[in-house]
């Protein structure tokens, strides 16, 4: 007779239940670092980006436009690496 409740449970306790508390706390906090250093990021270089075509018009549109895409890609990076450090340290596949 196979128990996968119990299976689990074992699983999870003891020296593997330790194992995945503090990796889990380590990702989270690995994972909120990353994500809010990437919003920083991001909205710093869109606030440039829109400085700069405030700034200079019509001319400077396609530069300012630019600096904010790159802040966007930067946030967007950070946001999925952010998660994939949270998945890891919850030993998600």
């Amino acid at each position: 007779m196979n128990n996968n409740s119990t299976t689990k449970s074992n699983q999870d306790s003891g020296v593997t239940g330790a194992a995945k508390f503090v990796t889990s706390t380590v990702g989270n906090v690995a994972g909120g670092v990353g994500r809010t250093a990437g919003n920083v990021v991001g909205a710093a270089a869109r606030g440039v980006g829109d400085t700069v075509t405030s700034a200079t018009g019509s001319a400077g549109k396609p530069v300012g436009s630019a600096v904010g895409s790159v802040g966007t890609g930067v946030q967007n990076g950070a946001e999925g690496v952010s998660k994939g450090v949270e998945n890891a340290g919850q030993w998600k596949k």
